[in-house]
């Protein structure tokens, strides 16, 4: 199987072009044979007629002497390879050249069988390439003539084989030139590809900023280009968000591995009393903690990336589970001085993962807390219509600047990062919410308050 794109493209245009030159030939000479048939029955016709007028002009002057009358009016005719025969009944009067009595007798037979007076008749059984013939019907003084005119079609068997020849000389002639114009075209055709996979051999991990040129090329080309400089920039940006999360958590886990392993070169130093020991180990517990749960949080986002996560789709009321979740955060907001509010517009009943969708309204809640100060207010609003569901979980913290809002959503982003490692996040929690409304075909949105803190939003289809 030939794999070359080029040679390809020449093949299919050779034997289009062989099609099409095959057909126009076979046009042609279908058109050629008809107008040499169709001329050659025009000029048989001509002298049958010519040939009865001189007759009927004769007979007057020969006074009815038939035999001289067909004489005279064949003698006065100037004829180009046919003959012409007059005929009384079945006895032939005169003739313009040798006229065979089975050539009579054929045209006979055929013209009796038809009412018109002129008649163009084929004759394949005469001669080795037939005849035709025109006849006319004349009656004069009491009397009937058949007149026809008669000729071979050699001749013309002679012109369309000439033409034959020539055509069949010409196709592999003309099928050379088209394949080596093929070739050309294929050639110039397909050029700027070649330089558009020498520059994408070019582009590597470490410059996928480089996109494709190809200058004026063909629209085709264009497209192909623009589609390739697309994905160069999908791809770009993955690689940079992949090598960001590699930093951001490497970052994230240096630092609590540094404190367990400080505290165990401190604890280890010397030795210590039991309560010396208790403290860090304490410590190293919390740190251990902390890490684990952010190396759930980093499985849980890969294995979404690499959708691996099977809902666990149930039936449950979401009024219950909002009210849960705040229920058990009510103890970090007291802590904090901060009032929770959590109201529901009745029973909403839904179909979805509910340790999911429990875990999105925890980690709103939890970076609501988090960033109000005390004497806030935070509140979680449950609203139903028969679209979906929306969860509003507002507060009147610090807000979000204007220009962290395009970012929140992202890994590892924190709007304040000198307060949030303090205060135990770790900047997933919104990647993590982002990612459970997706999944249950829904979204979120951040919507600034005209005052003081920050609303999100999380609209769920049924």
């Amino acid at each position: 199987m030939i794999r070359s794109f080029r040679f390809q493209l020449t093949i299919w245009y050779v034997a289009l072009f062989s099609l099409l030159f095959v057909l126009f030939s076979i046009f042609l000479y279908s058109l050629l044979s008809k107008d040499l048939r169709t001329r050659l029955d025009q000029s048989l016709t001509s002298e049958a007629n010519t040939t009865s007028a001189l007759l009927e002009d004769e007979l007057v002057e020969e006074k009815g002497d038939v035999h001289l009358a067909a004489t005279e009016a064949v003698a006065g005719l100037r004829l180009h390879g046919s003959r012409v025969a007059i005929l009384a009944g079945s006895r032939l009067l005169a003739s313009s050249g040798p006229v065979s009595q089975q050539e009579s007798a054929v045209v006979v037979a055929q013209a009796a069988r038809s009412a018109s007076p002129d008649l163009v008749l084929a004759l394949p059984r005469l001669g080795q390439n037939g005849a035709r013939a025109a006849t006319h019907r004349l009656t004069a003084l009491g009397r009937s003539f058949l007149i026809f005119s008669i000729a071979p079609l050699d001749s013309i068997a002679a012109d369309l084989g000439v033409v034959r020849r020539v055509i069949f000389l010409a196709l592999p002639l003309l099928l050379g030139l088209a394949g080596i114009g093929g070739y050309l075209l294929a050639t110039h055709s397909l050029a700027p590809l070649n330089w558009m996979a020498e520059q994408a051999r070019e582009i590597t991990g470490s410059n996928l900023n480089r996109r494709l040129e190809i200058g004026n090329a063909a629209e085709e080309l264009a497209v192909l280009a623009a589609s390739f400089n697309e994905l160069l920039a999908r791809l770009d940006q993955s690689f940079e968000a992949m090598r960001r999360f590699v930093a951001d958590a490497s970052h994230e886990l240096r630092t609590p591995i540094a404190v367990i392993r400080g505290e165990a070169d401190v604890a280890l130093s010397h030795d210590r009393g039991a309560a010396e020991y208790q403290e860090s180990l304490a410590i190293v517990l919390d740190e251990s903690r902390r890490l684990s749960r952010l190396v759930d949080d980093l499985l849980n986002l890969a294995r979404a990336d690499a959708g691996r996560v099977k809902l666990e789709v149930q039936e449950f009321y979401f009024n219950e589970l909002l009210a849960e979740c705040c229920r058990s955060m009510q103890t970090l907001a007291s802590a904090s001085g901060i009032t929770l509010e959590c109201r529901s517009a009745g029973d909403v009943q839904f179909r979805g993962d509910e340790g999911l969708l429990r875990r999105l309204a925890i980690n709103l809640l939890d970076n609501a807390i988090r960033y109000t100060p005390p004497g806030g207010t935070v509140s979680a609003v449950l609203e139903a219509d028969a679209a979906g569901v929306r969860i509003r979980i507002s507060d009147t913290g610090v807000g979000i600047p204007p220009e962290a809002a395009p970012h929140v959503f992202e890994r590892f982003y924190r709007a304040d990062k000198a307060r949030s490692r303090q205060d135990g996040g770790f900047g997933l929690g919104l990647s993590i919410v982002k990612w459970i409304a997706e999944a249950h075909n829904g979204a979120v949105d951040l919507t600034r308050n005209p005052g003081p803190g920050t609303t999100f939003t999380v609209t769920l289809p049924r």
